[in-house]
């Protein structure tokens, strides 16, 4: 991933806060006053990331004395990201700027039992179509530096912040993307940083490659991430789509710091986030939760078992009972609740948006009647997971 920002964790830092500020923007003293870092670490900072394009001035804002400070923004058209949510019957794909708003979507009917060949094919055909309308962005000249660029490493002053658990590991190995050559003295293309692609688990995120999908196990092995990355010239990474919508919303101003994000679509899962990040499990399994057992002799699961979560839930759905599927959702939330102690319930998924009162409140009811105080509300909207899926990409960037 080519961001010269990664150099340092405490430029990470200080691009995260200027992303959350938003548009109103923050001064240099407010964002030496939240990292810890001396007034001189944040200068040479924001220096850096102005010279890079990553964040420009936002207007000034009064002080108690002296002149009025400088207030920093991000700059979003400084760099994209594409999400891909590669569904059972449907594949969405969107094109992200570096803040993470959609600036493009497309969607298609798909079948995930088409086999890899055709799929992933879909697939690297629906991201180019994103990438041949990327927009240009206006460019200023900058002034040379008079003592040459930052070291690698240099010596930012001040501690470092902790980083906490990785969200995924390092992208597939390949060319990276480098910033297009400006068409124009004006106006040059934003560097894309890559592919973040979400499908139904179980899979091997750090390998790249699915397990036995519930219903499709001809992907169990298959090197999606590596064939993707070969066809697209990108960074790949692949992860569940629970997860990858559980760190969309993780990222979001103001999140829980733990919940279960659990989605109801074309099948039933949970991303879980403990302490702010995705809780994947040694082996990057953690959160098929449609798949606990809630009935010993209840009809079989395309995973082999009985008396499945998403089973049940789901052959609901199908006869027409959305509150019984809601109690049976609000089941598998109370074990998740109890097991982990979680700060939300937030529900997503197809299933859940097509009658959202209705699921959360038969959650929340199950939920009350079993003493736990838990609060649960919808959150994930139509294309949480794809936007989720462009994350992976951008969290890194963020140092998340």
């Amino acid at each position: 991933m080519n961001v010269p920002a990664l150099r340092s964790p405490n430029a990470a830092l200080v691009l995260d806060l200027l992303r959350t500020a938003g548009e109103t923007g923050i001064s240099r003293l407010e964002l030496a006053e939240r990292t810890g870092l001396t007034p001189q670490a944040v200068s040479k900072i924001t220096a850096r990331l102005r010279s890079e394009g990553l964040a420009t001035e936002a207007g000034h804002r009064a002080s108690t004395g002296g002149k009025p400070r400088t207030v920093l923004r991000l700059v979003p058209t400084a760099g994209y990201a594409v999400g891909v949510h590669l569904d059972r019957d449907e594949l969405t794909t969107l094109l992200t700027d570096l803040a993470g708003a959609v600036v493009a979507r497309r969607t298609r009917a798909l079948d995930l039992g088409a086999g890899a060949g055709p799929v992933l094919d879909a697939v690297a055909e629906e991201v180019r179509g994103l990438l041949t309308g990327l927009p240009a962005r206006a460019t200023e000249p900058q002034p040379e530096p008079t003592t040459g660029p930052a070291p690698a490493t240099g010596p930012d002053t001040g501690p470092a912040p902790a980083t906490g658990p990785a969200t995924g590991p390092a992208p597939a190995t390949g060319p990276a993307p480098a910033p297009a050559t400006a068409p124009t003295p004006a106006t040059e293309l934003a560097p894309v940083h890559g592919v973040g692609v979400a499908m139904p688990g179980p899979l091997d995120h750090r390998a790249g490659v699915p397990g036995r999908v519930t219903g499709f196990p001809e992907w169990d092995g298959h090197p999606v991430r590596e064939e993707l990355a070969r066809r697209l010239g990108l960074p790949v990474v692949l992860d569940k789509d629970t997860n990858a919508a559980a760190l969309g919303l993780a990222v979001r101003p103001a999140a829980p710091g733990s919940f279960a994000y659990v989605h109801l679509g074309t099948g039933l899962g949970a991303g879980l986030v403990l302490g702010g990040a995705p809780l994947r499990g040694d082996r990057t399994g953690a959160g098929e939760l449609g798949h606990q057992t809630v009935q010993l002799d209840g009809p079989p699961c395309g995973c082999g078992g009985r008396g499945c979560l998403e089973v049940l839930c789901l052959a609901a759905v199908a006869r027409g009972d959305a509150a019984g599927a809601a109690r049976i959702l609000g089941a598998g939330a109370a074990n998740v609740v109890r097991l982990l102690d979680i700060d939300q319930v937030l529900l997503g998924g197809r299933l859940v948006l097509a009658a959202p009162e209705v699921f959360a409140g038969g959650v929340r009811e199950v939920l009350a009647g079993l003493g736990l105080t838990a609060p649960v509300r919808v959150a994930g909207e139509r294309d949480a997971v794809a936007e989720g899926a462009a994350w992976l990409i951008l969290a890194p960037i963020f140092g998340k």
